[in-house]
């Protein structure tokens, strides 16, 4: 009887895990939150750009393969915006559905802005957010249906650095974590990230927005990725263009030199022309990324189901 109950039980959590598109990122109370007013907005721009501003209360969005489609991997999505604003469209639901395609399962995460206002301390926010989702995501692998050793993240500009900095930052929950759920993503695919906070390479807007004005050196040191990196680092794809303005695409270059360094798997690819914030489609280029990225992750096993989870 007792097996029949929790069988009911899981069949409907998973109905409404299934049934909900987006989802709150925490159970109770956000941590690391000041009690204040949620002025959250969205917004689409002429140039057809979805923005959503002031996020307070962080959600992770499933996007599910069709039914029979799954192979049991996952990867948490993280859009760009220079830690301002979320590029939720093309950095993230575009995105998202593309990988369904693949049989991917994907979770797009509006992740909390840094905001002084609202938050006891705006730079770990981010992150704790996105450790959160891995957290998330691998606790219900089971009622999604996913192999929790096959749960990626990949990050667009400064979703990229969120991404990143989860990749390198994973020994250290910055989140309450009972059921010491590994918090490592199992691989990373980061497109023309923000990588780098040194005066060298960084996006000064990104790092300003995260750190304010005058970071110290043990800021700066510790969220520069480029920096952190260790043999347990996860593979990484990394997608830059040469001619990024915004981003240098040194900051791709320094990661994959640290990733080589400490013998990590990984690939890039670098376009001429481009420059930032082109999400999918590379409009200077008939070379579409994504399709590297497929092949990368079949290379690693990613795309087919060996096994019932």
């Amino acid at each position: 009887m007792k097996q029949l109950i929790a069988l009911m039980t899981t069949a409907m959590l998973a109905m409404n895990l299934h049934a909900q598109e987006e989802l709150p990122l925490y159970d109770k109370e956000v941590p690391n939150s000041i009690a204040g007013n949620n002025d959250e907005r969205a917004e689409t721009g002429s140039d057809g750009i979805l923005r959503i501003y002031n996020v307070s209360k962080p959600t992770l969005t499933v996007y599910l393969p069709d039914a029979g489609k799954s192979n049991g991997t996952a990867v948490i999505i993280c859009p760009g915006g220079g830690y301002r604003l979320l590029a939720a469209g093309h950095e993230g639901a575009d995105v998202a559905r593309e990988f369904t395609k693949w049989g991917v399962t994907a979770f797009v995460l509006k992740y909390r802005l840094p905001d002084d206002a609202i938050m006891k301390d705006k730079s770990i926010a981010p992150l704790q957010d996105a450790q959160r989702a891995i957290q998330m995501v691998r606790d219900k692998a089971k009622i999604w249906q996913l192999n929790p050793k096959q749960i990626g993240i990949m990050g667009f500009s400064a979703g990229g650095h969120l991404a990143a900095s989860a990749g390198v930052h994973f020994d250290k929950a910055e989140i309450d974590n009972p059921l010491k759920t590994s918090l490592r993503p199992d691989f990373m695919i980061l497109v023309y990230p923000v990588i780098s906070f040194t005066d060298e390479l960084a996006h000064k807007g990104s790092r300003e927005q995260l750190l304010g004005k005058t970071p110290d050196k043990k800021q700066v040191m510790f969220f520069s990725a480029e920096q952190q990196v260790t043999k347990k680092t996860p593979p990484t794809f990394l997608v830059h263009a040469k001619d990024d303005k915004a981003v240098k695409y040194e900051n791709s270059m320094a990661f994959a030199a640290s990733l080589e360094q400490n013998k990590v798997k990984h690939d890039i690819y670098l376009y001429d022309k481009g420059g930032h914030g082109f999400g999918m489609v590379n409009k200077t280029s008939d070379v579409k990324w994504m399709k590297y990225v497929q092949q990368w992750m079949a290379d690693q096993d990613l795309l087919i189901r060996t096994t019932k989870f």
